[in-house]
């Protein structure tokens, strides 16, 4: 590589921050019209993960895309960090991912040619942990940088899970601590303390790949993963069209550390504003919260966890299956017919 390069700089927005906004993508979405196909499982009609198409009565493929701007400077661990969050789709929908192609925006008169094959050695890094093989992939020349994944994986048809099957009285069991980017912020105006880009990356870069296994021991009646949405944002899709209500308890939330004082600093991600000006109508007892919890929970993630519904028996038996393993899950909050919509609790 020549001269050592920025690649934060390329774009004021990074990872899953630089998402579209939810009502620009709900508005561009309203009143699309799919011909009918018995075989389409999963769309975007329900705001799922990824989408899913049935090939037999034992066979379904699960395909997403996913690419964003640098999360961090470092080439190698911005293509394992874009790599694994593409992949997580696939483990949200209950799959297994079995191929990927690239997607590349490259600043050729910016950046030498290291670059992209560090990036790309990242992304192969996170796909062979998964089990999946890279491909192909499509390059084009741009001003902005950005790289991701098209991965394709497989279910059963009748094992897949979905965001919106919730029922009374389960228990929400989510696999990751939150704050990716309010820290990603931190780091890169260079006031993160030691040791947090570390763990920053290491969050953002690890796969939910052991969460997912884990989850397939137990009846998982709903999940998603976090993302750009934040926390109630994509509890928000898991809302729609679920006759029960959702409870979160904000204390219950696990954080990064440090995250907190970074958010009271002004470290917070422009998604978090919007993201909350987008779905606060949908959340009761909001105001309960200051204004930087609110923001937490709806601070755009990175490769975030899985969020899963389970009964409360299954929820914390799998949650000492994880931590046994080693994976920061935590039981976050409950789904009950008694409770309307989606109510906070500090």
């Amino acid at each position: 590589m020549k001269k050592e390069v920025q690649l934060t700089a390329f774009s004021k927005f990074a990872g899953c921050g630089a998402k579209v906004t939810p009502a620009m993508l709900d508005k561009a979405l309203c009143g699309l019209v799919q011909p009918y196909n018995p075989n389409v499982l999963s769309d975007f009609n329900h705001a799922e993960d990824a989408g899913v198409y049935k090939l037999s009565d034992d066979l379904a493929i699960v395909q997403t895309v996913d690419f964003f701007p640098p999360v961090c400077d470092d080439p190698f661990f911005f293509g394992k960090i874009a790599a694994t969050n593409a992949i997580s789709d696939i483990y949200a929908m209950g799959g297994v991912p079995i191929t990927a192609v690239s997607i590349v925006s490259f600043p050729e008169e910016k950046l030498d040619s290291s670059y992209l094959t560090k990036i790309l050695e990242g992304a192969l890094d996170a796909l062979k942990e998964s089990g999946a093989a890279l491909v192909g992939g499509h390059s084009i020349r741009d001003e902005q940088l950005t790289f991701g994944l098209c991965v394709v994986g497989t279910v059963h048809p009748k094992k897949m899970w979905s965001n919106n099957r919730a029922q009374d009285g389960d228990l929400l069991l989510f696999t990751k601590p939150l704050g990716s980017g309010i820290l990603q912020n931190a780091v890169k105006a260079q006031v993160a303390g030691e040791g947090d880009e570390e763990r920053l990356l290491k969050v953002m870069s690890t796969l939910n790949k052991d969460a997912a296994e884990i989850f397939k021991q137990f009846d998982v009646h709903a999940c998603t993963d976090v993302t750009g949405f934040g926390l109630l944002g994509h509890l928000s899709e898991m809302a729609i069209d679920n006759p029960n209500g959702f409870e979160i308890v904000m204390k219950d939330v696990p954080l990064m550390e440090g995250v907190r004082l970074y958010a009271e600093q002004g470290f917070i991600p422009g998604g978090s504003y919007t993201n909350r000006d987008h779905r606060k109508h949908l959340i009761s007892n909001l105001d309960e919260l200051d204004e930087t919890g609110q923001l937490l929970l709806f601070d755009p993630q990175t490769s975030g966890g899985l969020l899963a519904a389970l009964s409360a028996g299954e929820a914390h038996e799998a949650l000492k299956v994880m931590r046994k393993t080693g994976i920061e899950a935590a039981i976050i909050g409950r789904v009950s017919k008694e409770i309307e919509g989606i109510v906070v609790r500090v």
